[in-house]
């Protein structure tokens, strides 16, 4: 029989508070970058419904004005995906802090030029510039919390990264609503203005924030990296985790790092192929269409302007709030577990809100009951969605993959979502105008499937060190970090939770 394999007596973790304050101070200091990504991404959905906005550049007179909302969203997730492939090449080449300025960086940039557009060309071209920039945060964010962080509470504060990014979400939505109510032509650049501040934030602390020990390692900077981790952990988890990251990566470097690897390798492939079917099956639940056409889908319940960017804030400062509450959440139950339930309990919120908006259409005779209830199926969805969803794919994309191949790993991941909004995004207009209710069928049925797929086949990562994740993927394992162990007289091995999810993914 095959052995377990458990973690090494003298390289285990402490039972105790494993990070230093400092820690804690770091994360939310970068966490600004993160907000910046929020904003960046949410900023679309009220400026679509600033009246200001659509009058300046023809939207309701235009013979192309649907085409044209298409296209503000279809660039971004244009500009998300070339974004998404940068992450890899920038983070691995010049370190993770690079690869988190300059994108932030273009978020300043293109931040200034939307608000100071005068031609929709120019719109158009900085959303893209804006996409860019926002989903290079979005992956790389993640990949440098990940690696500064101690294995016991990496849910937890790797998971600010998705509250922060949902409090650019809440705050966009407040400024859209509040600039709508200021009387002049040119109210609608306000929103888009701000969203270069936080930005210029974590662009001034970047100097001050240190660098992933992993990639310092990586790069044969020993002593830097000991620095680092002594500053960050307790003084014995930070030795534990120098051991650990020495060991394996000086066995990484000997192993494929390539891109083709991850179709060459089997175990790459596999770790490849569960990045892929993460990204998609949580897009296939529909949260950024939701999200960026609010006020499509309020005004087809009969809403007016004011009422659509009033529940847009709501909306998303709801999603804020739970996204809080999930970094208590998200440590409570396997990864898998999480996105299973989470993903059936949003899809059945729609599968809800398709009844209402079928059977109750918007008219003379409309039910107000009903349009309400459907308002409340939405907010519903983004509770769900946060407390279960949102933070954990980020976390679980991270965890998915070894350090050598995290950066590639969160671009593959980060790329899949953008090519999946491309579709949603550029179509949802025309769908909603066309087939109404019968779109959110187009959700409703690969989600639930993924659901149980999710369930069924992918891999607990929760807990572990991230170079003994290694062992459920079935790579080689520096023997100093985990060994094989059976215990002389026992009837069966102690299977660890490690070789339990090695067979499951094998």
């Amino acid at each position: 029989m095959e052995t377990a394999v458990v973690p090494h007596p003298a390289v285990q973790h402490g039972s105790g508070r494993q990070f230093r304050m400092y820690n804690v101070m770091v994360i939310f200091a970068m966490s600004f970058a993160s907000i910046a990504m929020g904003y960046s991404a949410s900023i679309i959905g009220t400026t679509l419904a600033q009246p200001t906005f659509r009058a300046y550049f023809e939207l309701d007179t235009r013979d192309n004005g649907t085409e044209l909302l298409s296209a503000m969203n279809g660039l971004f997730q244009a500009g998300a995906f070339c974004g998404a492939i940068c992450i890899s090449w920038v983070a691995d080449r010049y370190g993770r802090k690079t690869s988190i300025t300059v994108p932030s960086v273009l978020v300043l940039i293109s931040g200034a030029m939307l608000a100071g557009s005068v031609h929709i060309a120019m719109f158009l071209v900085f959303r893209f510039v804006a996409g860019m920039g926002s989903f290079w945060l979005l992956g790389s964010v993640p990949v440098w919390m990940t690696e500064i962080v101690p294995p016991r509470w990496r849910g937890l504060l790797v998971d600010i990264h998705s509250a922060a990014l949902l409090f650019g979400y809440a705050w966009a939505s407040w400024m859209g609503y509040a600039f709508y109510h200021i009387d002049s032509k040119d109210a609608w650049r306000g929103p888009l203005a701000l969203q270069t501040l936080p930005a210029l934030i974590v662009l001034c602390a970047m100097p001050f924030l240190p660098e992933s020990p992993r990639y310092l390692v990586q790069r044969g900077h020993h002593e830097q990296a000991r620095q680092v981790l002594s500053r960050l952990h307790e003084t014995h988890e930070a030795e534990v985790e120098f051991s650990q990251i020495q060991a394996q990566i000086q066995m990484d470097n000997a192993l494929p790092h390539s891109w083709t690897s991850l179709i060459t390798k089997k175990t790459y492939r596999k770790r490849a192929l569960y990045a892929i079917g993460l990204a998609c099956g949580i897009q296939f639940t529909g949260v950024l269409v939701i999200n960026n056409y609010g006020s499509i889908i309020y005004s087809g319940l009969g809403f007016d302007q004011e009422k659509q960017l009033l529940f847009a804030g709501i909306f998303n400062t709801l999603g804020w709030v739970c996204g809080v509450a999930a970094i208590f959440i998200i440590d409570l139950l396997p990864r898998h577990h999480l996105i299973f339930i989470g993903t059936v309990t949003v899809t059945t919120c729609l599968v809800a809100e398709a009844a209402l908006v079928a059977n109750y259409p918007v008219g003379p005779d409309q039910n107000d009951n009903a349009l309400r209830a459907a308002v409340a199926m939405i907010f519903l969805y983004i509770v769900f969605a946060e407390l279960l969803l949102d933070g954990t794919q980020y976390v679980y994309f991270a965890e998915l993959f070894p350090q050598h191949l995290r950066a590639k790993g969160m671009a593959l991941g980060m790329a899949a979502i953008s090519l999946m909004n491309v579709m949603w995004l550029q179509t949802a207009p025309i769908a909603f105008e066309k087939i109404s209710w019968k779109f959110y069928l187009c959700f409703i049925i690969p989600a639930f499937i993924f659901a149980i797929v999710c369930l069924l086949f992918y891999p607990d990562t929760k807990g572990l060190a991230l170079e003994e994740i290694a062992a459920i993927f079935g790579d080689e394992i520096q023997s100093d970090l985990v060994v094989a162990e059976e215990r002389d007289g026992s009837d069966s091995a102690k299977v660890s939770n490690i070789a339990e999810h090695a067979e499951k993914a094998a």
